[in-house]
């Protein structure tokens, strides 16, 4: 019994992708916005508890990567795709509707960054690339915080929003390494100290931004990622 317990919460992060699909899709983006964060954390506990309980599968790795790409890419691209539909990009219509669905390449290379995930040895510990759930929150944030005006964005903010895609899903399939929130001790060394330091940085931004700051976390998640490796060149050349 116990070894469906895994399978059984990532079916449950699927459906929440799903339910953010839905209103991702009809422009509620709060709710969307709600439903990844809640599949965000069906997504970690699948992971928690199967390795808690020895249960780890061939099939819940397969499972897990399939539910990843609705909540953390086909969700996200619903937000992007409903940002555009709503701006003025060009008069023509046909036109207009190829701007506003080029918001699902992120869920093309979402899906081939799970699949590189899947087959990558090197991301045991750490990340190359920007992990799928981390993109999928930095829009969620960028549709929660400008779903009433869009005009924040600038004067052209559909632009904005394509020079956006265009960098997120470069970073998905990018060969940067990323550091992951996993504690093998919690003492305050080497790159722990990076952990908790973006930990109580993003707290903060979370009680001075609300919602939005989550966008500002990740920009902040894949600074930090670059400082890291630059830092640790330039020891590993001395």
């Amino acid at each position: 019994m116990k070894k469906h317990i895994p399978n059984a919460l990532t079916c449950c992060n699927l459906i929440s992708g799903c339910i953010a699909t839905a209103f991702s899709l009809n422009g509620d983006f709060e709710d969307a916005f709600i439903f990844i964060i809640i599949g965000a954390i069906f997504d970690f506990f699948d992971g928690f508890v199967a390795r808690l309980l020895k249960v780890s599968s061939p099939i819940g790795k397969e499972l897990d990567s399939l539910a990843d790409v609705i909540t953390f890419g086909f969700a996200p691209a619903g937000i992007v795709f409903s940002l555009l539909v709503d701006t003025e990009t060009v008069t023509d219509l046909i036109l207009h509707l190829i701007i506003s669905s080029s918001a699902f390449l992120i869920a093309a290379f979402s899906a081939l960054r799970l699949a590189k995930f899947n087959l990558d040895e090197r991301q045991t510990q750490g990340f190359i690339g920007l992990p799928t759930p981390a993109n999928a929150l930095f829009w969620a944030a960028i549709g929660n915080y400008y779903a009433d005006d869009l005009h924040l964005l600038g004067s052209n903010e559909w632009i904005v929003l394509l020079i956006g895609i265009a960098i997120s899903c470069w970073l998905l399939v990018s060969e940067i390494p990323m550091f992951a929130l996993k504690f093998k001790d919690f003492k305050w060394k080497g790159d722990n100290i990076l952990r908790y330091s973006f930990i109580l940085l993003s707290v903060i931004l979370l009680i001075l931004l609300g919602w939005g700051g989550f966008a500002v976390i990740i920009i902040l998640y894949i600074l930090c990622s670059i400082w890291n490796n630059f830092c640790f060149s330039g020891k590993k050349q001395a």
